[in-house]
C-alpha cells in the first residue's frame, strides 16, 4: 500500500513536470506560427482542430471512458480489451470514413476545407485514438514513463512538422500548419494501433464491445455538452460584444485554464489508485487522501490567481491592451478548481458505470451556462461571462454530488470538507481578485495564506518531501 502510494505521488509530480514543460513549448512556439501565418490562415488551422475534436467525440464513441473500470472487470485479460476496444471504435470509424468519401463535397462546402483535408481528417480519427488507448493503458499500470515520453514526442514532433510543412507548402501555409499538427499522433497511432492488436490478438468480442458501448454511448451527450460549456461563451461575447471583447475573454480565459495543467496531472496520477481502492472497498484511505488533494487545488488556484496580473504582463509585455483580460482570470480558475472536485464525483459514476447521470447533469450545465450569459452579457459585458462559467462549474459539482450522494447512496468522499474549502477558495479568490491593483498588500495576504498552509499541512509537506528524496536517490543509485 505504501509503495502504491509513493507512485501515485511521484507520478503526479512527473506528469505536472512534463505537463509543464509541454505547454511552455507551446506557449513558446505560439508567435512563431502567428509570425508565419495570416490572422486568417491561423483561424483556418485552428478551426480544423475543432472539428477534430468534436467529431473525435462521435468516430471513437467515446469508449475511451470504460477503460478505467475495464482495468478492473478485465484484470488478467486487459490487454485483449484494450485490443478489442481498437478494434470497436476503428471499425465505426472507418464506416464514417466511408460515409465521408461519398458525400466529400456536401461536406467540403460546410466545413469550408479543401476535399483532400477533409479525407485526411477522417483517416486520422480513425488511427488516432489508438494512441490514447496506449497512454491510458500506461497510466493505469502507473507506467509514468512511457506516457510522458508519448506526450513529449507528440509535443515536438507537432511543433518540428508545423514548422517545416509550413515552410513547404508557402502559399497555403494554413494546411502545412494543420497536417503538421495531426502527423505526429497519426504515425504513433499507427504504431499503436498494430502493437495494441498483437498484444491483445482481438479485434471483436461481442462481451467487450457490449461492455464498452454501454458505458461508452451516453457519454457522447456529455462530451459534446463539455465543448458547448467550453465555446459558447465567446461566441455569444462576439456576437453582443464583439470582436475586440471576444479576443480578450478568450485571451484571459485562455490563460486561467493553465491552471489545468496542474489539476489534470494530479487526477491522471491519482485514478489508477482511486478505482483499485474504491474495488476494494477501502474508502478510509480514499477520504484520508483526497483531504490532501483537495487542500493542494485550493492552494494552487488561490496562488494561481494571486500572480495573473504580473504574469500575463510577462507573456504579452507589448500587448498592454490584453492585460485588461485580468479580470477573467479568478472566477474562471475558481471554475476550474470546481471542475477538479466535481471529477472526483464523476470517478465514482463512471465506477458504477452510471454515464447516463453524467451526460444528464453536463447537458444540464451547459443550458444553465447559455441562459446566465444570454441574461449577463448584454448588461454586464464580456467579464461577466467567467462568472457564469464558474457559477455552471458549481453547478455540475452541486449535481454530480446530489447524484452520488443520494441517487446512488454512495458516500465515498468527506463531502462537508470539499464544499468548505471550495467556499474558502472562492473568498479569497474574490479577495485577491479586489486587490489586483493593489500588488504589495495582495502579495503580503498570498504570504499569510502560504506560511498558514505550510503550518496546517507540515507533516504532508514532509512525508511528500521525503518520498520525492528517497526516489531521486534510489534514480541517482
Amino acid at each position: 500500500m505504501k509503495n502504491k502510494g509513493n507512485r501515485v505521488l511521484v507520478s503526479g509530480v512527473w506528469y505536472t513536470i512534463s505537463s509543464i514543460a509541454i505547454r511552455g513549448v507551446a506557449i513558446i512556439t505560439t508567435p512563431i506560427y502567428t509570425s508565419m501565418l495570416s490572422t486568417s490562415d491561423y483561424g483556418t488551422a485552428n478551426t480544423f482542430n475543432s472539428w477534430i475534436e468534436i467529431f473525435n467525440i462521435f468516430t471513437c464513441l467515446c469508449v475511451v471512458y470504460s477503460i478505467g473500470r475495464a482495468k478492473i472487470d478485465f484484470k488478467d485479460k486487459f490487454d485483449e480489451y484494450l485490443s478489442s476496444l481498437q478494434g470497436l471504435s476503428s471499425t465505426f470509424a472507418a464506416v464514417v470514413l466511408l460515409l465521408a468519401f461519398m458525400f466529400r463535397e456536401q461536406l467540403s462546402a460546410w466545413m469550408k476545407y479543401e476535399v483532400p483535408l477533409i479525407i485526411v481528417l477522417f483517416v486520422y480519427l480513425v488511427i488516432s485514438p489508438s494512441v490514447e488507448y496506449a497512454l491510458q493503458k500506461y497510466r493505469y499500470e502507473y507506467r509514468y514513463k512511457e506516457n510522458i515520453l508519448i506526450s513529449l514526442i507528440i509535443c515536438i514532433g507537432t511543433v518540428a512538422m508545423s514548422i517545416i510543412l509550413m515552410l513547404v507548402f508557402k502559399d497555403q501555409r494554413y494546411i502545412g500548419k494543420i497536417i503538421g499538427s495531426i502527423i505526429t499522433t497519426f504515425l504513433l497511432g499507427l504504431w499503436f494501433y498494430i502493437r495494441i492488436l498483437k498484444s491483445g490478438k482481438t479485434f471483436y468480442k461481442k462481451e467487450y464491445w457490449e461492455y464498452a458501448l454501454k458505458i461508452g454511448l451516453p457519454m457522447i451527450p456529455h462530451a459534446l455538452a463539455l465543448v458547448v460549456l467550453a465555446q459558447v461563451d465567446r461566441i455569444m461575447i462576439r456576437d453582443i460584444c464583439g470582436e475586440a471583447e471576444a479576443g480578450l475573454y478568450t485571451f484571459g480565459y485562455g490563460f486561467a485554464t493553465l491552471l489545468s495543467i496542474f489539476t489534470n496531472a494530479i487526477g491522471q496520477a491519482w485514478l489508477p489508485w482511486f478505482n483499485e481502492q474504491l474495488n476494494e472497498e477501502k474508502r478510509e484511505n480514499i477520504r484520508k487522501n483526497q483531504k490532501k488533494l483537495v487542500i493542494l487545488g485550493c492552494f494552487l488556484t488561490i496562488g494561481f490567481v494571486c500572480i495573473a496580473p504580473e504574469a500575463l504582463i510577462i507573456l504579452s509585455p507589448n500587448a498592454k491592451a490584453y492585460w485588461v483580460a485580468k479580470w477573467v482570470i479568478p472566477p474562471v480558475a475558481l471554475g476550474t478548481l470546481a471542475q477538479y472536485f466535481y471529477t472526483n464525483y464523476v470517478n465514482v459514476e463512471l465506477f458504477y458505470k452510471k454515464t447516463p447521470i453524467i451526460a444528464v447533469s453536463s447537458i444540464a450545465a451547459a443550458v444553465v451556462n447559455y441562459v446566465l450569459n444570454y441574461l449577463a452579457i448584454p448588461r454586464f459585458g464580456y467579464i461577466s461571462a467567467a462568472y457564469t462559467t464558474l457559477i455552471s462549474y458549481l453547478f455540475l459539482l452541486l449535481f454530480h454530488y446530489i447524484t452520488t450522494r443520494f441517487v446512488m447512496k454512495q458516500k465515498v468522499y468527506a463531502n462537508s470538507y470539499m464544499f468548505v474549502m471550495m467556499a474558502i477558495s472562492f473568498v479569497i479568490g474574490m479577495i485577491l481578485c479586489s486587490l489586483y491593483d493593489v500588488i504589495l498588500l495582495r502579495y503580503v495576504v498570498s504570504v499569510l495564506i502560504l506560511i498558514t498552509f505550510a503550518i496546517m499541512r507540515r507533516h504532508d509537506i514532509m512525508y511528500g518531501i521525503g518520498i520525492i528524496k528517497n526516489k531521486v536517490k534510489h534514480m541517482k543509485q
